[in-house]
């Protein structure tokens, strides 16, 4: 407890009797200058209910780390020192189930501020967003006084919001939209427009979802108002699985990409020939392996900034390609194709899934009245991007199109060295963050008696990391899980549980239209889910039994 501060430790220890009595003496005053400061306004402070109080607690602030864009408004606070550096690492400190990690002081995060005028010297920390464990009352009030850490911005831009948006919106999805169009031809890419529009509106439906009462913040928070503890506990589930596959494409990714500009590199391990794939999946997980036991991700969080950036490099690099270098276009091309449309449309759905943010980004805005703003500009931007890419990138490589266009760019070219690069170095700042929610729910598991609790969580995440190569190698087939996730999961997360849970929370307040616009919607959704999965499974099937 005592260098919680200096380090900024992610959980904090409370295990000190003495400390625990001293607190108790001055609980009622404390209670009383607490309840004080809570804001009526649950976008600006989340209220203490029975909405958050279950497993995973520690979703907003992780959901916050993967999401957030560092302001560049910030006063930056320097670049780190190796002492920084190396308390970045997990420590003792690290591991009790009821405190998550706390976000970097140098970022911007998605996290309402809290303000506490009349208690300076008792400033809430972001640990005080989550509700203390019943048992745990006074040890959980005692951290929130003992931290004092740095306060952190929590008013969110409206150019920061379309940002944020945008950040989790483009990703790699962008990378195998020709190869979208590929499988499903050129009328199939109307589906990327619906899929927009529904999305843009199930995105809606959620801040309408976190409106209905105060105290409701995350997708979890939604799903338990919605349906309880089963909803808060399924809609957790899918998220962090969604999160845990996108993790396994990065390592296929790295492995397609290295492979592809060093095909010759090979490693003989005990009589054990690992290939290019193989070798360079491996080199990508222990190089990514350090990164997922940092504490401080604010090391990272100005780099994993740059997805954006780097996804708009991406795709000048495609166009140079295609219009400068005049690599040329194909004239075999695909109006229809009905027998892999499904995979087609799971790679689609996959371009949208961004809907476990949003609420986080709805509840940091400044001026939540502009969230539907941010949103449609947001997927705006995105679906130009989406559509500029996949009628390039099929016109230039036709029916040879890759899962990754980059795999189709001439590696002679200047445009393409970079593009490659860009999509090789960008995972590497991406993979940290999207592991990082999965680890903690699992670490808010650990038993806060250990006295070495801080080992479960290394091995926690390096079992989760080495699971991903794990299940990489043994799929790899990058357009093929993409199109997996997006009919299983990304289905789920951004049709069909953001229309149940409107119609289940708002059931008899809302218009007749609403309640059928949510059925065709959840119907989409589901035909979607259904012919997409069983698509993409017996393709995934098809092609290990080559």
């Amino acid at each position: 407890m005592k260098n919680s501060v200096s380090e900024q430790s992610f959980y904090i220890e409370s295990e000190d009797e003495d400390e625990e009595k001293e607190l108790n003496k001055g609980e009622d005053d404390g209670n009383d200058s607490d309840s004080s400061n809570y804001s009526n306004d649950n976008r600006q402070q989340s209220k203490p209910n029975s909405l958050n109080t279950t497993w995973p607690q520690s979703y907003r602030q992780s959901i916050d780390l993967y999401s957030s864009v560092p302001s560049p408004s910030l006063t930056f606070l320097g670049t780190p020192t190796l002492s920084r550096l190396s308390s970045s690492f997990l420590s003792s400190s690290l591991t009790r189930r009821h405190t998550p990690e706390i976000l970097p002081s140098a970022a911007k995060p998605l996290l309402p501020p809290v303000e506490d005028e009349q208690q300076p010297q008792q400033r809430r920390s972001s640990h005080s967003l989550l509700p203390p464990l019943p048992s745990r009352k006074s040890s959980l009030r005692k951290s929130t006084k003992v931290l004092h850490e740095l306060p952190v911005s929590r008013q969110s831009s409206y150019g920061q919001a379309v940002v944020n948006g945008m950040n989790v919106l483009c990703g790699v999805g962008i990378l195998s939209t020709p190869y979208a169009v590929k499988e499903g031809g050129w009328v199939g890419l109307s589906i990327l427009f619906i899929f927009a529009v529904l999305s843009f509106y199930t995105g809606i439906l959620l801040r309408h979802c976190l409106d209905s009462q105060p105290g409701l913040e995350t997708y979890p928070d939604i799903g338990q108002a919605a349906f309880g503890t089963v909803g808060r506990f399924s809609i957790s589930i899918i998220l962090y699985a969604e999160l845990y596959a996108c993790c396994v494409e990065y390592i296929i990714l790295e492995s397609d990409n290295l492979s592809s500009l060093f095909p010759n590199a090979h490693l003989n391990l005990g009589g054990y020939e690992l290939n290019s794939h193989h070798l360079f999946a491996l080199l990508t997980t222990l190089a990514i392996l350090p990164t997922v036991w940092l504490r401080d991700l604010s090391v990272l969080s100005y780099i994993s900034a740059g997805g954006v950036i780097a996804s708009i490099l991406v795709v000048i690099c495609l166009f140079w390609v295609g219009l400068v270098d005049k690599v040329g276009f194909q004239s075999k091309e695909t109006t229809l194709n009905l027998t892999t449309l499904p995979v087609a449309i799971g790679l689609y759905g996959y371009c949208y899934s961004g809907h476990a943010v949003f609420p986080n980004i709805y509840t940091s805005m400044e001026k939540p009245s502009k969230y539907p703003s941010v949103l449609l500009t947001s997927f705006g931007i995105c679906t130009v991007m989406y559509a500029g890419v996949a009628v390039m990138g099929y016109m230039m490589f036709g029916e040879s199109t890759e899962s990754q266009f980059t795999l189709n760019m001439p590696q002679d070219l200047v445009a393409s060295k970079i593009a490659v690069w860009t999509t090789v170095v960008n995972p590497f700042t991406k993979y940290p963050f999207s592991i990082a929610p999965v680890a903690m729910s699992l670490e808010e598991l650990i038993p806060s008696n250990h006295l070495k609790s801080h080992v479960y969580a290394i091995l926690i995440r390096t079992a989760l990391v080495i699971s991903t190569l794990v299940v990489g190698l043994s799929i790899p087939f990058f357009g093929l899980v993409m199109a997996l996730i997006g009919s299983l999961l990304t289905m789920l997360v951004t049709l069909i549980l953001p229309c149940a849970c409107f119609l289940s929370i708002l059931r008899g307040k809302i218009s007749q239209f609403q309640v059928l616009a949510c059925m065709l919607i959840i119907a989409v959704g589901v035909v979607s889910s259904i012919f997409g999965t069983y698509s993409a499974l017996s393709k995934i099937i098809q092609s290990l039994s080559l």
